[in-house]
């Protein structure tokens, strides 16, 4: 290796791929936890070192330059690489105090995990849970999370995965509502029901309609693309809402609608970056959840039992 080539200095490399990134000083500043202007200085020498101007004004963002582009790839590898070796080096810590980072759906943050952190909690104090909400996936690989809870396999190598389960959902309302516009016997009782829409409208009618709801978009009185204000706007008693039954079936408020006729699945995997595995803290809570998020799946068949009998 010519050593005599590597006379860069690491942090100016990162300003400048964080500005890439990120689009702004401003907003690469943020990302990195540094003043913008310290990061400005590093881009500064950064430039100066290679003796290339690597951005250009345009109003208040940064445009690369085609010198910026042409490193572009070989910087993005180096901070892939440090990645990588943050990640090597912390999966082998056996420490049991810290941070955990968990990325989920907002339903399952805000109606799952705090019940599991209040577990956790208990056993190991030690450990802080970190609940990173969001319904985008996070990138494990770039240390974004340490451990996700998501609805597809993955299919990344460097990912190591566990199914815990496959849940059902369908529709939910209040008792209120189901009084004032059913019984619903049957998918046709739903014609006329007001619904609340979830995301993209068009293509959650579509998967109601394939499924056999006789739903327009005439149906839908709201709509949001977060899961917790759907949820919130069925439980105002507004129209139908979608859940989880886990999730579903742990308020009193909501009653579900049509179960039997009328379900999705989806499955539930537990998903880690590959070097974390010897990470006793990694492993202690990912146990942990995958036991907790199994807990879920026994009370919801008791529950089906119970429903079964009742009915019978």
């Amino acid at each position: 290796m010519n050593w005599q080539a590597v006379d860069f200095d690491w942090n100016q490399v990162r300003a400048f791929l964080a500005t890439l990134e990120e689009g702004s000083l401003s907003a690469a500043a943020r990302a990195l936890g540094l003043t913008q202007p310290t990061l400005g200085r590093q881009v500064a020498a950064l430039e100066a070192h290679l003796e290339v101007t690597l951005f250009e004004r345009a109003g208040r963002q940064l445009v690369p330059t085609p010198a910026a582009l042409e490193v572009a790839d070989h910087v993005r590898a180096m901070g892939e690489a440090a990645t990588r070796l943050s990640l090597a080096a912390s999966g082998q810590s056996q420490s049991v105090e810290g941070t955990i980072k968990i990325t989920a759906t907002e339903l399952y943050s805000a109606y799952v995990l705090p019940e599991f952190v209040e577990i956790l909690h208990a056993s190991h104090p030690g450990i802080l849970i970190d609940i990173v909400s969001t319904n985008s996936l996070s990138d494990l690989r770039r240390r974004e999370a340490d451990i996700a809870i998501r609805n597809a396999e993955p299919t990344d190598p460097d990912l190591i995965a566990r199914k815990i389960k496959t849940e059902t959902g369908g529709l939910f309302a209040t008792s209120d509502f189901v009084a004032e516009h059913g019984p619903f016997d049957a998918l046709s009782d739903l014609a006329d029901t007001p619904l609340i829409g979830f995301g993209d409208t068009s293509q959650f009618l579509d998967t109601l309609k394939a499924r056999g709801v006789p739903m327009t978009a005439a149906n839908v009185v709201a709509r949001s693309e977060s899961h917790i204000v759907h949820w919130e706007l069925a439980r105002r008693g507004l129209g139908l809402g979608i859940n989880g039954w886990d999730v579903g079936v742990k308020l009193p408020d909501m009653v579900p609608v049509l179960r039997e006729a009328l379900s999705f699945e989806f499955p539930v995997w537990l998903v880690a970056p590959r070097e974390l595995r010897t990470n006793r803290r990694v492993r202690i809570v990912f146990d942990a959840l995958a036991t907790h998020l199994l807990a879920h799946k026994v009370e919801t068949d008791t529950l089906k039992r119970r429903e079964r009998s009742k009915s019978a």
